[in-house]
């Protein structure tokens, strides 16, 4: 299913082991200025004596990281939805809270570089055709926030809280693009992704008796049940991938359990927003994917005719809620009504072109939207014109190079993944409607994940088959 038969599967993938003194001595010492930044970090932040066990970890880690990348990025695989959330003080607008995952990110870049720094490989960096694009929409993320700083509209803390949270699933991005050097290492991270998935979903299911809407587990202050079904939405679609691709009976078998496994806890977040990103998230493989184009067609008829006969009624009433009489809307001389929450979301677009229009190029800077439940209004005014025509810029790339790498491996594993990718991606795209999906980190860090595998497959394969890699071109 995912590594061929009798194949091991080793994680002793870098075998450069430090020797020399002075290498030994500089380990010693960027570890104890790592630890002394991290201690500071964390004072500065105002964390609670009795999580001072994190610095500890963290040191741990970026000793892992720095003579072992690969098994530093299986403990972020584990990190993702199973660390605890850490409440570190609070900003005019929320509460400051810190996952374990944020920091294990930043720890293993930084001893991830300076391993680089030490074997003087810097620059030996892969090139990706999205570096540019992302080093493009953080600068200006930078510059729209200094902008928005001199001009006082904006908190300097909030502001790097959000920016530091932006950068670090580029840096996730960045890290695993450069570590990937076999398809065998690739598979073992799509391995333990779904074994992340499937324990994810195990708590979600162990949460079905309290009656409450089902979120991610280990959460500071209440659940998020949009993100779990965000990150639902991702990981079904690769799942559907793997079972469209599965070739014996009982690897079928097994997805397609894997797949009502995991819907089960999706329908009951009552998010509605990932319950409309399903539908376009299934569109996508019908579209995408030919051979499975009949049957998903035929599902999605046959699914949607049934379901409404055998609908829990929390489902039932939860979707009775968007159109509770709350506000009324006018469209092609028609009148609707909507909930709450729902006229919120519409409001959004309206509150974001307002706020764009003051700061057309630049926007307001990082958080000067607000909160907004709504991904694309989010970055309009925050980064502005720009800003959004850069996003735009690695959403389009971002799908063109998965689909390069779909329409041109060959072997099963490599369409699967790029394949689940694309669906994925469009589910997501589709959820931001109306949730600001891109800034939360237990959705964009297996996303970003995946992304970097597929975008660096080809290369890999190609190397393994002793062919001359030509580049990226798309």
């Amino acid at each position: 299913m995912f590594f061929k038969k009798g194949t091991k599967v080793p994680f002793m993938l870098d075998k450069y082991e430090m020797s020399n003194k002075n290498g030994q001595a500089l380990i010693f010492l960027v570890t104890f200025v790592v630890l002394v930044c991290i201690i500071f970090s964390v004072l500065v932040l105002g964390l609670p004596y009795k999580h001072t066990f994190v610095v500890f970890l963290a040191l741990f880690v970026f000793i892992i990281s720095f003579f072992r990348t690969d098994i530093a990025l299986v403990i972020i695989l584990f990190s993702m939805l199973l660390s605890p959330e850490l409440r570190a003080g609070d900003v005019p607008s929320r509460a400051i809270n810190i996952r374990v995952e944020d920091m294990l990110i930043f720890v293993v870049f930084l001893g991830w570089m300076a391993k680089m720094a030490v074997r003087k490989e810097l620059g030996f960096l892969r090139k990706n055709p999205l570096n540019s694009p992302i080093l493009i929409y953080s600068t200006i993320c930078v510059i729209s926030s200094l902008l928005g700083l001199m001009e006082g509209r904006i908190v300097l803390k909030e502001s790097v809280l959000y920016l530091l949270k932006y950068f670090e699933y580029f840096l996730l991005f960045f890290m695993v693009s450069n570590n990937l050097r076999t398809s065998r290492q690739a598979r073992i991270y799509i391995f333990l992704l779904f074994v992340t998935c499937f324990v994810v979903c195990v708590l979600a299911w162990l949460q079905m008796p309290s009656g409450q809407r089902l979120s991610t587990p280990f959460e500071e202050g209440g659940g998020e049940p949009n993100t779990l079904a965000g990150y639902l939405i991702l990981m079904m679609a690769m799942i559907l991938a793997f079972l469209f691709y599965a070739k014996r009976h009982n690897h079928k078998l097994l997805w397609s359990s894997f797949f009502c496994f995991a819907a089960i806890p999706f329908v009951f977040t009552l998010s509605r927003e990932g319950w409309f990103s399903f539908f376009p998230m299934i569109l996508a493989f019908i579209f995408l994917h030919k051979k499975s184009r009949f049957l998903m067609i035929m599902a999605l008829i046959v699914g949607v005719i049934v379901f409404p006969y055998f609908m829990p009624k929390k489902v039932y009433d939860r979707v009775q809620d968007t159109f509770e009489k709350h506000k009324t809307y006018h469209l092609l001389g028609k009148s609707f009504t909507v909930s709450e929450s729902t006229a919120a979301r519409i409001d959004a677009w309206e509150q974001g072109f307002t706020k764009l229009a003051q700061r057309p190029i630049l926007g307001s800077g990082v958080p000067g939207g607000g909160t907004i439940d709504n991904q694309y209004t989010r970055v309009l005014t925050e980064t502005g014109t720009l800003g959004f025509l850069t996003f735009s810029w690695i959403v389009l790339l971002l799908f063109r190079l998965a689909n390069k790498t779909y329409r041109e491996m060959d072997d099963d594993f490599s369409k699967a993944v790029s394949l689940g990718l694309m669906c994925g991606f469009v589910g997501l795209l589709a959820q931001s409607l109306g949730a600001a999906v891109f800034v939360l980190i237990r959705i964009m860090e297996p996303f970003w994940f995946l992304a970097a595998i597929v975008t660096v497959l080809p290369e890999i394969v190609a190397e393994e088959k002793g062919l001359e890699y030509a580049g990226t071109k798309v």
